[in-house]
């Protein structure tokens, strides 16, 4: 009898508690709600602002926001990010939906709130310039991105832009902090008859 209860109170030292493990799952749903709303509302004000550019902008003279230093100018882009790439549309295509299904297959695994943050603007940043080289001309996979932002001595981008980059910051501070895409591993202490608590060895 006795060593049939040691046995369960042993196989139960390394589990969770049931209250640890709802927390757990608050959590993650709270990080995925930040990646999917950074998501979907990144992609929405970049296709709204596109919208909203190719029918009040034209390409010949520029639109004055804050005089010489912010202008809105409609430009298109057959090329990447600031106008790389030019000659490559269909292979960035390409590399797009693929980076889109990656950042997708990593968000399944997602515990930084970081980490969410970053993947969530740069889904955002990808889609929205993918949209453009889909549905717009000359075709699809070939359709040429829409720019409007411009600022002195800087290529012109967008909104999607914007959002790539904040992306790429966000993502190399994680990076520096070392902290991985599921997050920090909390530590969990065992059951044990010694009064001062788990060795701390024991710690991950």
């Amino acid at each position: 009898m006795q060593a049939a209860r040691g046995a369960s109170l042993n196989s139960s030292d390394s589990t969770v508690p049931p209250a640890d493990q709802a927390d757990a799952r608050r959590s993650r749903t709270r990080i995925l709600v930040v990646f999917a709303s950074i998501a979907v509302l990144g992609y929405v004000a970049d296709v709204l602002s596109k919208a909203s550019a190719v029918a009040h902008l034209t390409g010949e003279t520029p639109k004055p926001v804050i005089g010489d230093l912010l202008t809105l100018y409609l430009a298109r882009n057959p090329g990447a990010a600031f106008s790389t790439g030019t000659s490559y549309t269909l292979v960035l295509s390409v590399l797009a939906i693929a980076a889109a299904v990656v950042v997708l297959w990593v968000a399944r695994r997602l515990g930084s709130m970081g980490w969410a943050i970053g993947l969530g603007f740069l889904l955002a940043g990808i889609l929205g310039n993918l949209t453009d080289r889909v549905f717009r001309s000359p075709g699809v996979l070939r359709g040429h991105v829409v720019d409007f932002i411009r600022l002195p001595h800087w290529p012109i981008f967008n909104v999607a832009d914007v959002c790539i980059n904040i992306a790429a910051a966000v993502i190399i501070i994680q990076a520096l902090r070392g902290m991985p895409v599921r997050g920090a591993h909390p530590v969990t202490h065992a059951h044990t008859d010694d009064p001062d608590g788990p060795d701390d060895s024991s710690r991950t």
